[in-house]
C-alpha cells in the first residue's frame, strides 16, 4: 500500500535506546493518526534484538530491524542504501530522524535518491488539514524567526531538534517485529574508523531545575545572585543549572554553553525560574514545556508571564533575596 506509514528512523548510542527516539516516535504517533496509517520504527545495527522488544512496547505498529555486523558502525553508504531498499519496500509518507549530525548527512543522501527534499532541524510537525502534507516548522535568521515550509513530493524526510516534541509513553500492546533482510555490499564502505572523543558539556537537558536570567539581569553581577539561589535550591534537588536568554550571552554575561532557546539548549526540567527575560518567541520555544514555570520581571507586559504559572513584577534584586530566604527555611523544615 503507498504511502502507508509514516517511519522513524531510530537512534543508538553505546549499544542501547537513545531515549530521544521516544521523543520521535511521540511525534510521529501523532502525525499517523492525522494521516490514518501505521507508525513503524527502523533499527539498524549488529545487535538490536533487545532495542527492537523495547521500543515495541510505546504505542508502534512495526518495529523493522536491519540486522548486519558491518552496519554495527555507522557507515553513510551502507546505510543510506538499507534505508534506501526498505523505504522502496513500505512505501513510508513521512521518514523522521533526529537533527544529529549522522542522520542529517544520512537524510540529505536518501532524500537526493527519492527526488525529495529534507528539511532540518524542525520543532513542530504538523498536517495541513486541507492537503495532508506535512508542515514543518523551524528556526531560520539564526533563530530570530520561525518558518513554517511545505512540500509536495513523498517521501517527506525532516530531522527533528532534540526535546522539543512530547515522549512516547509505555503501553500494553506491542508492535510487530520485522526482520528485514539487507544486502550488504562490503566494497561500497567508504569510512574505515571513527574515533569517538569525549566532551565535556554543560548538559542543560538534564537538569531538574534551571535558574535562567536575561537581559534585565544588567551585567555579569546579576547572574551571581541567580547562582546564589541556584545553590540554595541545590539543597532539595539533585541537578539546577543556571540558564540564560541570548542577550546575556550577545553582552558577554554568560557563555553560550547557557544560552537556552532556539540558537541555544532545549529543555523541559520540573521547575524554570526565568529572571529578567522578556518572553522573546527565540526563547519561548526552548523552555516553554517546563513542568513549573516561575517568571520575576519589573514589567508586567513582558511575554514571559503568557507561559508562566507563577508571576512576579518586582525588581529582581528584591525578588531572588526573598526566593532564596523561603527556600532555605523549607529546607530546614523538611530536615
Amino acid at each position: 500500500m503507498p504511502n502507508s506509514c509514516v517511519l522513524v528512523c531510530g537512534n543508538v548510542k553505546d549499544r542501547i535506546l537513545d531515549e530521544r527516539t521516544l521523543e520521535l516516535v511521540g511525534a510521529g504517533k501523532e502525525l499517523a493518526d492525522n494521516l490514518n496509517v501505521e507508525l513503524a520504527v527502523v533499527f539498524l545495527g549488529d545487535e538490536i534484538d533487545g532495542i527492537a522488544e523495547e521500543i515495541s512496547a510505546f504505542g508502534v505498529d512495526k518495529v523493522y530491524k536491519l540486522a548486519h555486523p558491518l552496519l554495527g558502525t555507522v557507515s553513510p553508504e551502507l546505510w543510506v542504501k538499507a534505508l534506501q531498499d526498505l523505504c522502496k519496500e513500505i512505501d513510508p509518507k513521512i521518514v523522521l530522524m533526529l537533527h544529529l549530525s549522522t542522520w542529517s548527512d544520512i537524510g540529505t543522501r536518501l532524500a537526493f535518491r527519492f527526488d525529495s527534499v529534507l528539511t532540518t532541524d524542525c520543532v513542530d510537525l504538523k498536517i495541513d488539514a486541507i492537503d495532508g502534507l506535512l508542515l514543518r516548522t523551524k528556526p531560520v535568521y539564526g533563530g530570530s524567526a520561525l518558518a513554517v515550509l511545505k512540500y509536495e513530493g513523498f517521501p517527506q524526510f525532516v530531522t527533528v531538534r532534540p526535546h522539543v516534541m512530547k515522549a512516547a509513553h509505555r503501553e500494553a500492546v506491542k508492535g510487530r517485529i520485522v526482520d528485514i533482510s539487507v544486502d550488504i555490499d562490503p566494497s561500497a564502505v567508504k569510512l574505515k574508523s571513527v574515533r569517538t572523543v569525549k566532551e565535556e558539556a554543560l548538559a542543560l537537558d538534564k537538569a531538574n531545575v534551571i535558574v535562567a536570567g536575561g537581559r534585565g539581569m544588567g551585567g555579569p553581577e546579576g547572574f551571581e545572585e541567580l547562582e546564589s539561589l541556584a545553590e540554595s535550591l541545590r539543597q532539595s534537588f539533585d541537578e539546577v543549572m543556571i540558564g540564560c536568554s541570548r542577550p546575556a550571552v550577545d553582552s558577554g554575561w554568560m557563555t553560550s554553553n547557557h544560552q537556552i532557546g532556539l540558537s541555544g539548549a532545549m529543555v523541559q526540567p520540573d521547575l524554570y525560574i526565568a529572571v529578567g527575560i522578556s518572553g522573546a518567541i527565540q526563547h519561548l520555544v526552548g523552555m516553554a514545556r517546563s513542568r513549573k514555570i516561575v517568571a520575576v520581571n519589573s514589567d508586567a507586559n513582558s511575554s514571559i508571564f503568557s507561559v508562566a504559572d507563577y508571576g512576579v513584577v518586582d525588581d529582581f534584586k528584591k525578588v531572588i533575596p526573598a526566593l532564596k530566604t523561603t527556600w532555605e527555611e523549607l529546607g530546614r523544615e523538611k530536615a
